[in-house]
């Protein structure tokens, strides 16, 4: 005998289903740019050398371990808005605005590349506003303005490393 698959409790949470559909969607475009941001990231942090090995070594590491937590934060915002959350290779690059880099960049040039990509998810980030607050989601905004500050704050460092 076939059990009956049992359907989804109906959601009513004051945010359209088309709102939530929207929200979700650039949400999973800003966990995509995370991910792709986390692993880059941590990627320069193997492989990092030169001069500046242990400074860069270790600001890596403290900034791929916030990008790692945050992708967590990201996608069960998504869960709560009622859709699943992407998880794959192939979708965060089809997703994602931001490029792997190939081969291993000189320390300079991965310090370029993580500027792009901090600002890539900032504008990533940014651009879910508007659907956000028309959908009066409180909760979507805070996730949003969290990681903007940390994306600005990060790409400000990492540019001041640049400066001679």
């Amino acid at each position: 005998m076939k059990e009956k698959k049992a359907k989804p409790m109906a959601m009513d949470i004051g945010i359209s289903e088309a709102n939530r559909k929207k929200i979700a969607a650039g949400l999973s475009g800003l966990l995509a740019d995370s991910y792709t941001l986390y692993l880059m990231t941590h990627n320069f942090h193997w492989n990092v050398t030169g001069p500046q090995f242990n400074s860069l070594h270790n600001m890596f590491m403290a900034q791929y371990t916030e990008q790692w937590n945050a992708l967590d934060i990201i996608a069960e915002r998504i869960r709560a808005l009622g859709f699943p959350a992407p998880g794959t290779y192939k979708e965060f690059v089809k997703l994602a605005s931001i490029k792997e880099v190939e081969g291993v960049p000189k320390a300079t040039d991965m310090i370029r590349h993580l500027v792009s990509a901090q600002e890539a998810a900032a504008r990533t980030a940014r651009n879910l506003f508007d659907i956000v607050n028309e959908a009066n989601d409180q909760p979507t905004a805070d996730v949003l303005t969290q990681r903007l500050d940390v994306h600005e704050k990060t790409a400000w460092m990492l540019r001041s490393l640049l400066e001679e």
